[in-house]
């Protein structure tokens, strides 16, 4: 499932690309068809992403809800640009389609816009971890179709614009330059500014939407009063927001806190200390497209670990591996019907 810098990563992408500019709508899966008639032709005005969920407003104050869920994805094609405070990223997130990006036409492109970046000019990830051109839920598949360096086009010769649809698109949005595949969404629906207020105020704290400080009180407040296990809170998005399984897993770890342990009985120090680490991995995610937990590597072992997830975390995905701290084997149980990894040694 995409975690919340993924989520963070695609609002940013939406913000430099399609906010601001008029977009067709369309429903090529047939699933989402009266919504897509509503957005069409309509100008997307502004983007927000709040945990999972991503927040697109269209004029006369419609809103457009996705949450990705388990099997979610975006892809984006045509001109891409990267948002220059976030690190540029290589690969994709796990998703089908990754088509290169181009220049846009003289004059389009904005002073202080970061250009479109090569392949070559990152550090690869052999997972596809990071993307600008598909974010969201694995694919099995990757196609790879290069754009033209040209300023005067979209594509290589022979590529069509708007590109072929491949596989199940719930909602496709199109700009003149640039255009979003939406595939398996758990929730894709049209909102008023009331039923996104409702819808938020359901979610737990953001670090990168709500204020710092008052979100530590929040969540410590409503984690030490509950006896659902800590290991069940983090991945509770009415407790904090944006936190999935791989977070969940480095997070108890890089505390050392045993994910059985009632909320209410987890030291207050060790529960403020956990959103603090939050803050400081999200903003690491979102920057990165990539979710790095280990840290104080020297320069060769950061770049192995950008490349590898195999070299990126402390415990997760490691089950039978020895601890990186103590050597005990890494173990893996099954949690409210999804995996939990951990050190029984260094959390006990």
């Amino acid at each position: 499932m995409p975690e919340g810098h993924s989520v963070h990563r695609i609002a940013r992408q939406f913000d430099r690309n399609i906010v601001g500019r008029p977009v067709g709508a369309s429903s090529p899966q047939g699933r989402f068809v009266e919504g897509a008639s509503v957005l069409d032709g309509r100008t997307a005005t502004a983007v927000k992403a709040v945990g999972k969920q991503m927040f697109l407003e269209f004029d006369d104050d419609l809103w457009l809800r996705v949450h990705l869920g388990m099997y979610g994805a975006w892809d984006f094609a045509g001109q891409i640009f990267a948002d220059p405070t976030i690190a540029s990223a290589n690969g994709r997130m796990g998703q089908t389609n990754q088509r290169g990006t181009t220049l846009p036409p003289d004059g389009d492109h904005a002073e202080g816009a970061a250009d479109p970046v090569g392949v070559d000019e990152r550090i690869l990830d052999a997972a596809g971890e990071n993307s600008l051109t598909s974010i969201g839920a694995p694919r099995r598949t990757r196609v790879h179709v290069r754009m033209s360096e040209q300023t005067t086009g979209l594509a290589d010769e022979g590529e069509m614009w708007p590109p072929p649809i491949v596989g199940q698109v719930r909602l496709r949005l199109l700009t003149e330059l640039t255009c979003a595949d939406l595939r398996g969404p758990t929730a894709c629906e049209l909102q008023t500014p009331d039923e996104v207020a409702a819808t938020i105020a359901k979610l737990g704290p953001d670090p990168l939407v709500d204020d710092v400080a008052a979100g530590e009180e929040r969540f410590t407040s409503v984690v030490r009063r509950k006896p659902t296990s800590i290991g069940l809170l983090l991945m509770d998005q009415s407790v904090v927001g944006g936190i999935g399984n791989v977070y969940r897993a480095e997070l108890l770890f890089r505390a050392r806190q045993n994910p059985h342990t009632p909320g209410r009985e987890v030291p207050e120090e060790i529960v403020r200390e956990i959103w603090r680490d939050w803050v400081r991995l999200l903003a690491i995610g979102v920057e990165t497209g990539q979710m790095m937990t280990m840290d104080d590597l020297d320069p060769a072992a950061y770049r192995a670990a950008m490349a590898s997830r195999d070299d990126r975390h402390w415990v997760y995905h490691r089950a039978g591996l020895p601890c990186r701290i103590c050597g005990t084997a890494i173990v893996v149980e099954e949690v409210a019907t999804r995996k939990l990894y951990w050190c029984p040694s260094c959390q006990a």
